[in-house]
């Protein structure tokens, strides 16, 4: 680490566009192809991060690209994060009700037909061939734009300045967030996405920046932890009051239905609390 930051980084930042991105294609097309020959709750899960990571660069690109141009690329990343993220959610439910001896033999097969339905409906989105023609096209036009306007933001320089306006958002919200007496869900939820595009600035920009930013990140990635298993409770609950039939399909709905509760109440109390303690 040392000697990458002996000597200073001398690339546009418009030129890096390329260096930054393809590799990160280059794995959201493998892994649609894991995802296509086996349909695994990991691989579901990895193409949902490479998306958020595609986002996270379009976020750090924004100042240099067209408002129009912005807005449908990141619709796309939505889309096949959506997509992948649909039959995850799925299958979190099944694990949280499988960990907790909630998940009768009469409601996994409701719940599996519902998480087959959504990998079919998201394969046209998710198949290889889809993602890399609409990653590829993406990237090619970018790069394009960016090289014609013969501008060169030097990208420490540049980098520096987005992290730390990243870094101030994540601390305003953090604030915020504590701010109130009784934990807020939306709040922290915020703190959530923020602190997931912080870190992932980090990680891919780390050799370039001017200076470490390591605890910054362990305390994002020990920050994301507890708020990530809240996020994980939330979704499922959603999805049970949004499909009636998991818990008809139950010998035993309210219980399924106060442990939820319950759980959502303990780890958003948890998550607060870690907040307060790391970030105050």
């Amino acid at each position: 680490m040392g000697k990458g930051k002996a000597s200073r980084d001398t690339r546009c930042v418009e030129t890096a566009l390329s260096d930054l991105t393809t590799p990160v294609v280059d794995l959201a097309v493998e892994q649609a192809r894991e995802v296509a020959q086996e349909p695994s709750v990991e691989g579901f899960h990895q193409i949902r991060i490479t998306m958020r990571i595609l986002l996270t660069l379009w976020w750090f690109y924004r100042p240099l690209t067209d408002s129009r141009e912005f807005t449908r690329h990141r619709t796309i990343y939505k889309s096949i994060a959506n997509a992948a993220g649909k039959a995850r959610d799925f299958d979190i439910l099944v694990e949280l009700l499988r960990l907790q001896g909630k998940c009768t033999s009469a409601s996994t097969p409701e719940i599996s037909a519902a998480r087959n339905a959504a990998v079919d409906a998201g394969k046209e989105v998710l198949s290889p061939l889809s993602i890399q023609m609409q990653l590829g096209q993406i990237l090619s036009q970018t790069s394009a734009n960016l090289t014609s306007r013969h501008s060169c933001h030097q990208l420490r320089d540049f980098a520096d300045k987005r992290v730390a306006k990243s870094e101030k958002q994540l601390h305003k919200q953090i604030a915020q967030a504590l701010r109130v007496k009784k934990p807020d869900l939306a709040a922290l939820h915020d703190v959530r996405k923020l602190a997931k595009k912080t870190r992932y600035l980090l990680e891919l920009l780390e050799p370039v920046l001017s200076r470490g930013h390591r605890s910054t990140l362990i305390r994002i990635k020990k920050t994301l932890k507890p708020l990530g298993e809240l996020n994980d409770v939330v979704v499922s609950e959603m999805l049970l009051r949004d499909n009636p039939s998991f818990l008809s399909a139950t010998d035993r709905p309210k219980k399924i239905r106060h442990w939820f509760k319950k759980e959502r109440k303990r780890r958003l109390r948890a998550s607060a609390c870690l907040l307060r303690k790391d970030w105050s």
